[in-house]
């Protein structure tokens, strides 16, 4: 990707730069004087945090997490009560592609990657999250990796069979366009809640119950591009004081069925700290050969 201009610098790995794409037409990308231009005249600015905005179109109200949210997570993530995962992720990863590019999808402030990238010195890599104040963050988590903002409900701005590792923590899936953008030696590597993930604070908080099914979705909805190549579960106990439980419920779908008063309220009543068991299971994926249509 070419430099051409003194504006906002894009923080990411040359290979990372080169690896992004329009979103709108899927050409390749370069610097002009207010950002990033493909050949099709589309443009799109580089914030000065070093992000690339490569979201097209309206989100619905609500997409992504606010300012609040994401410092929340960040402090959470900071203290260590997932890094259990983080290290099955690395697992997960090690022994493939020389030099891989990955890319975690809807990769909120880039922790996961980062801590990836940590356990794997010649890697490079992208967060991807709809969210800017996220992208904000993820820009800055790692000196090896980089940011955009994208949705990934839509074409994801990345060049076809370019990604060697793609990761999934708790977020969309978009089988298709996850097939399009890695490559057929590529891995994916997906994190889903087990059923009693945050079992402790399900009927005190009234949340949501894992849905039984949820592996079968998944499977569901991987089927015909992706095999699956090997799953781990990894279940570890936290002790979380008041402000992380009420974070830890944030970052899920149950913190939409109840209101912020009365979770506060149902928190207080619980012991501080309280502890709290976290189970995951962390599948990983090949790409089936594309089908001929």
């Amino acid at each position: 990707m070419t430099n051409t201009d003194t504006g906002p610098r894009l923080r990411m790995p040359e290979r990372v730069a080169d690896a992004l794409t329009c979103p709108v037409c899927g050409q390749a990308l370069s610097r002009d004087a207010r950002g990033l231009l493909c050949p099709a005249r589309h443009s799109f600015n580089v914030a000065r945090e070093g992000y690339a905005g490569l979201l097209t179109g309206a989100t619905p109200p609500g997409t992504g997490d606010s300012k609040e949210m994401v410092a929340d997570r960040l402090r959470f993530q900071t203290a260590g009560h997932y890094d259990p995962i983080a290290r099955a992720l690395a697992d997960a990863l090690t022994g493939g592609a020389r030099d891989p590019l990955i890319v975690d999808v809807g990769g909120g402030t880039g922790h996961y990657l980062a801590r990836i990238l940590d356990a794997l010195p010649d890697a490079v890599g992208l967060t991807t999250d709809v969210s800017k104040f996220a992208a904000r963050k993820a820009a800055k988590a790692h000196p090896r990796a980089g940011a955009v903002t994208a949705d990934s409900w839509r074409i994801l701005p990345l060049v076809t069979g370019g990604v060697d590792a793609l990761v999934n923590v708790f977020a969309p899936r978009n089988a298709a366009e996850f097939h399009r953008v890695l490559a057929p030696t590529g891995r994916l590597v997906v994190v889903t809640p087990a059923s009693d993930h945050l079992a402790e604070l399900r009927p005190a908080l009234g949340l949501l119950d894992v849905d039984p099914r949820k592996d079968e979705r998944l499977a569901e909805s991987l089927h015909t591009r992706f095999a699956p190549a090997g799953e781990r579960s990894v279940r570890f106990a936290m002790d979380l004081s008041h402000p992380d439980a009420l974070t830890v419920v944030g970052m899920g779908p149950s913190a939409r069925h109840v209101t912020p008063q009365d979770l506060a309220a149902r928190v207080a009543s619980l012991p501080d700290p309280v502890r709290v068991t976290a189970s995951v299971r962390v599948g990983t994926y090949r790409p089936e050969p594309a089908r001929r249509s």
